[in-house]
């Protein structure tokens, strides 16, 4: 059942509470779908490349855990992205395929099938919730997050962030539903909203920008411009995420590039 992949082994560390309750459902409704298609491999059965990156076997407890880890990680990617993309009640062939080219680039081309087909079972459940009592499904986002709180640690919750402002930002432009719901689980999240614009700045070329994605602000003392960007260059470094997997962390590389360039501006500017 390869399109369950990204929750399976989730399920199989952490069995309770919102985010398995969730993944739970999820994974009946693809069930339902893939079973009356007949068994589907899942890999490639060797343990070894998936979704761009690799994964590891179940033969060791330690094994079994970075997987159940790495699904709960990824699980909780599309959970999100789930509330971001419909936060203005529509779902757009734009933000879909978005979506898609996201997955294909940063998880690989099997994962384009997998988290499409989930991200399609949480859309429905997100309309049966609303349809049966409004609210319902932002609920079970901020239980969510709150579990997401327990499981991931601070570097985790970072780069989950810095995924989700990736995937707002894919189609070119950020509404400011979309900008809403990012605030809103940020805070869900226990992170703040100088993270967040420092995430949905990164890749700018401008100035002021590139203080942004420092947490600073343009009146900050050169002393201060360093600290903040050492400050950075611990709290996102990507050894801190290497546990998730090769693509996680190589997404990570590619967000301390980004702050690198920012950094670099400033430090053109001011003759630093």
């Amino acid at each position: 059942m390869a399109n369950a992949k990204w929750i399976g082994g989730f399920l199989g560390m952490f069995s309770g509470g919102p985010l398995a309750a969730l993944a739970g459902f999820i994974l009946g409704a693809l069930y339902d779908v893939i079973s009356s298609d007949g068994p589907q491999q899942i890999g490639d059965g060797s343990g070894g490349s998936y979704g761009g990156g690799s994964y590891r076997t179940y033969d060791e407890g330690s094994s079994q855990q970075a997987e159940g880890m790495r699904n709960g990680f990824l699980f909780s990617l599309l959970t999100l992205a789930s509330y971001i993309i419909k936060a203005d009640g529509r779902i757009m062939h734009s933000e879909m395929e978005a979506m898609r080219q996201f997955l294909r680039t940063n998880f690989g081309e099997l994962a384009v099938s997998q988290g499409e087909q989930i991200m399609l079972r949480l859309f429905d459940r997100q309309k049966q919730m609303e349809a049966q009592q409004p609210g319902s499904y932002r609920q079970t986002i901020s239980d969510c997050c709150g579990q997401m709180r327990q499981l991931l640690d601070n570097a985790q919750r970072l780069q989950l962030l810095s995924l989700l402002a990736m995937l707002a930002k894919a189609d070119g432009h950020v509404s400011s539903e979309e900008v809403n719901a990012l605030r809103d689980v940020t805070a869900m999240l226990g992170l703040s909203e100088s993270e967040l614009n420092s995430m949905l700045n990164l890749g700018s070329t401008t100035l002021k920008d590139a203080y942004a994605v420092l947490e600073v602000s343009e009146n900050a003392t050169d002393d201060e411009v360093r600290a903040a960007y050492k400050r950075l260059v611990v709290k996102h470094h990507p050894d801190r995420v290497a546990s998730l997997g090769e693509d996680v962390r190589l997404a990570a590389e590619k967000k301390m590039r980004e702050i690198n360039e920012a950094k670099e501006l400033i430090f053109k500017a001011r003759g630093m």
